[in-house]
């Protein structure tokens, strides 16, 4: 397989329209997610945020405990 003009444009188009390096690949055929994904390194197209959410951010954090007040003194 080689990187033809036409290809190379699908690439861009792809790309620019937010679809993944596996979409790409599979619509392109006969080439790898990661070929894609260096191929469109080196065309220098914006790079993406990764989709993979770490599971520490997924999860909500605990509401912190409301403060407690000391119990009054006995009367004398």
């Amino acid at each position: 397989m080689s990187w033809t003009e036409e290809r190379i444009e699908t690439l861009r188009k792809m790309w620019e329209g937010g679809q993944t390096a596996s979409q790409i690949a599979e619509a392109l055929g006969g080439v790898s997610r990661n070929a894609v994904i260096g191929k469109a390194h080196r065309l220098g197209l914006q790079s993406r945020p990764s989709p993979v959410v770490p599971k520490d951010v997924e999860a909500k954090p605990a509401p912190a405990p409301e403060p407690v007040a000391a119990p009054p003194p006995p009367p004398p």
